[in-house]
């Protein structure tokens, strides 16, 4: 919402440069992926889903078919890189340096937040001792967090049935998906970052009435339009997800498998909790056509195909 800094001068120019970055991380994922024990059609069947953040695999059990360290260290760092802001990268490529990534407040609270995850669902794996060695506890938790976070929904293992609090720790953690100009879903790290300084900005007003307290990202303000329209999106986004759980409901799916299936499709995620933490073949014809709603909405970000039906985009 406040991307608004031209890549290049001109649009072609900087879809063009996208797409040559975009082609390069995937071709590093998949010769990673090959040197890390895929043979070449899993590679990249594996660096496509991985990049674009699809989480789709050749195998029903994900990634966790493999069961190596290696391609799971592998698509940890590409999971986490594709859902970085792409302009990051094309900057990091054309000017030979790092520095645009620490300077981007969006790229610092996306990794505190998976670093975060990670150290939340590690340490309670460790608690119960879940897996048998101490390196599944934290190859598995930190793949498992970084992969819902980043609304990929590659698995490793059923994180539905991990103890105490993490399954829906993890689904509560795709409703903030990656950043924006990613190929993340949920709501998205700036908007959350927004609305939380917005926050912090109506608390400190309480405090000092009469200042002039604006909501700055980094060292700059943010306007007000942009910060209302954050809150627009996430008031219709809520709006949209009481109601496709509630629709969800009346099709006879209980609360937790429709609360996740529906988080699991507006986010573009992919597994959930419940009947579908293995997948949406359980839910009848009806309810799937209420996740496909919900991908559709997910994926174009509400707003874009709720205009195809309001009557003033057809009158002009």
């Amino acid at each position: 919402p406040v991307k608004d800094t031209k890549l290049t001068p001109r649009i072609t120019e900087t879809a063009k440069a996208l797409w040559y970055v975009y082609l390069a991380f995937t071709i590093a994922c998949m010769l990673s992926y090959m040197a890390a024990g895929m043979g070449w059609f899993d590679a990249l069947c594996h660096a496509f889903s991985t990049v674009a953040i699809g989480g789709f695999s050749t195998h029903d059990l994900s990634i966790g078919y493999f069961d190596s360290t290696a391609i799971d260290i592998v698509a940890i760092i590409f999971m986490f890189a594709a859902g970085i802001n792409f302009s990051l990268h094309f900057y990091a490529w054309r000017y030979v340096s790092i520095k645009h990534y620490g300077g981007d407040p969006e790229f610092k609270a996306y990794t505190v937040i998976l670093v975060v995850m990670s150290i939340i669902v590690v340490a309670v794996l460790f608690q119960y001792s879940y897996f048998d060695t101490a390196g599944q506890n934290i190859i598995k938790g930190v793949f498992q967090a970084v992969s819902i976070a980043t609304t990929t929904g590659y698995t490793t293992d059923n994180f539905s049935a991990w103890p105490t609090v993490l399954p829906v720790l993890l689904i509560f953690a795709s409703f903030i998906g990656g950043s924006a100009g990613s190929t993340a879903g949920g709501i998205k790290v700036i908007r959350w970052l927004l609305i939380y300084k917005q926050g912090v900005r109506e608390i400190a007003r309480l405090v000092h009435p009469s200042a002039e307290i604006p909501v700055k990202l980094g060292n700059s303000a943010v306007q007000y339009r942009v910060v209302d329209a954050v809150w627009g999106f996430f008031s219709v986004y809520v709006i949209v997800f009481g109601a496709l759980m509630l629709m969800m409901m009346t099709m006879g799916v209980d609360q937790v498998t429709a609360f996740s299936a529906v988080a699991a499709s507006l986010n573009n995620l992919g597994p959930g909790l419940g009947d579908v933490s293995a997948g949406f073949m359980t839910l009848g014809d009806s309810a799937k056509w209420i996740a496909v709603a919900g991908m559709l909405l997910g994926r174009l970000e509400i707003f874009t195909l709720l205009v195809l039906i309001t009557p003033t985009f057809w009158r002009h």
